[in-house]
C-alpha cells in the first residue's frame, strides 16, 4: 500500500489544505510562464481528466481529490481516514471482475464502480487511544 499522490494533500485535515498539491503544480506551471495563475491550474483539471492526465475521486463530505493516474489498468480503491483523511489507495483487481459478475448475473452491465473504506489510520488511532 501507499499514499495516494493526491492533488489534495494526502495529509489533508480539512478544505483549507486541499491546495498544498495545486501550489506544488502552480509553482512548476510558473516556472515555465511567469502568467499562469492559480485559476488557469482549476480550470485546466477537467482537461487534465478528459485526457487521462489525472483522475476525479470523490470522497463524499463534499471533497473531491485528484489523483495522478498510476497508468494502470488494475482497479482501485481508496483507505481514507476518518479522522485526518489520509488517503491510501491499493490495487483492487478482482473488484472488477466481480462487478461485471454480479451485474451480469442480474442482466445488467455495470458502467461505474468504486470501492471506498473509511476507517482510521494507525497514527489516528494512537491519537484516540492517548486521550483520556
Amino acid at each position: 500500500m501507499r499514499p495516494a499522490s493526491a492533488w489534495r494533500s494526502s495529509r489533508a485535515r480539512g478544505p483549507s489544505k486541499a491546495t498544498t498539491p495545486l501550489r506544488n503544480l502552480l509553482k512548476k506551471a510558473r516556472s515555465l510562464d511567469r502568467s499562469v495563475s492559480r485559476a488557469t491550474i482549476y480550470r485546466a483539471i477537467p482537461l487534465l481528466i478528459g485526457s487521462s492526465v489525472i483522475r476525479e475521486v470523490d470522497v463524499g463530505r463534499d471533497h473531491k481529490y485528484y489523483l495522478a493516474e498510476a497508468g494502470s489498468a488494475t482497479f482501485r480503491a481508496q483507505l481514507i481516514c476518518e479522522s485526518c483523511e489520509t488517503i491510501v489507495e491499493v490495487e483492487a483487481p478482482f473488484m472488477e471482475w466481480y462487478g461485471k459478475a454480479v451485474a451480469a448475473k442480474h442482466g445488467m452491465r455495470p458502467i461505474s464502480q468504486k470501492l471506498q473504506v473509511t476507517a482510521l489510520c494507525e497514527r489516528c488511532q494512537k491519537r484516540k487511544a492517548a486521550r483520556p
